[in-house]
């Protein structure tokens, strides 16, 4: 998975870009030696088309996964919310009834914030994952025996604030595997690349080169990458969701 090399990846950008500057500054050197003349002649117009591209596509791919990550944060909330609407909606059930769906919930809230915690380690959250929706399967169950001896509002309250309940967990996993295709990313660093080396050629009219301007461009195009992947899988990287879980696990504490 891309995430699991971000960081390498972004380095190995960066090593590429700091090379191709410097080859793209010895060519250009090269080619004002062997042809003066040819050197310059509508090179402007193809380096502004490139580094606008570059530009559009670095902001697109940031845009959407900031986006993508809003969603998500939005999405926890959303599955408090529905988690803490069927809990209160216990309270149609008979006292009798509500004792063992009131413990399944808190086991299956436990669950669910336990699934968060378990990434990245894809198999026990998987593994988390099952056992939720096992659960999901016990509570249904319960609750469809307890609302046949219950009122009519039983049925048309309850049971579908946990069809809402069960059905954020599908949401959410599904937020959580939507990504940019990986073509996207692989796009973006070709560009850094080819960006870089046109770059470096520019750079040849100086006598010197300005380490300033090659590393400061590469690093900011490598740091830029990781960010946008970071913000692709924020379970994974150094931007978290761990924030906004707080929110299911106040809801746990207030279940107690």
């Amino acid at each position: 998975m891309l995430v699991h090399h971000a960081m390498l990846i972004s380095l190995a950008l960066f090593a590429g870009m700091v090379l191709l500057l410097e080859v793209g500054r010895r060519w250009g050197i090269h080619r004002r030696r062997e042809e003066p003349e040819s050197v310059g002649s509508g090179q402007g117009a193809v380096e502004g088309a490139v580094y606008a591209l570059l530009g559009l596509l670095i902001a697109f791919t940031f845009s959407a996964a900031a986006v993508r990550f809003e969603a998500r944060r939005a999405l926890v909330v959303e599955e408090a919310n529905n988690i803490g609407t069927a809990w209160l909606r216990l309270d149609l059930l008979a006292a009798e009834a509500q004792a063992p769906l009131r413990d399944l919930f808190r086991r299956y809230l436990d669950s669910r914030i336990e699934f968060y915690r378990k990434l990245p380690d894809a198999e026990a959250a998987l593994a988390e994952l099952a056992r939720s929706n096992k659960m999901q399967g016990e509570i249904w169950t319960q609750a469809v025996k307890a609302s046949r001896d219950g009122s009519p509002a039983v049925v048309f309250l309850l049971l579908p604030a946990l069809n809402d309940m069960f059905d954020i967990t599908t949401t959410r996993t599904w937020a959580a595997r939507n990504h940019s295709p990986g073509i996207i990313f692989v796009t973006l660093a070709l560009f850094a690349l080819a960006g870089a080396l046109m770059a470096g050629f520019a750079m040849s009219q100086g006598s010197k080169r300005s380490w300033l301007h090659v590393i400061g461009f590469a690093a900011l195009m490598a740091a830029i990458f990781y960010v946008i992947v970071d913000f692709e899988y924020p379970r994974m990287g150094l931007i978290r969701l761990d924030e906004s879980d707080q929110v299911l696990i106040d809801l746990r504490q207030s279940m107690n």
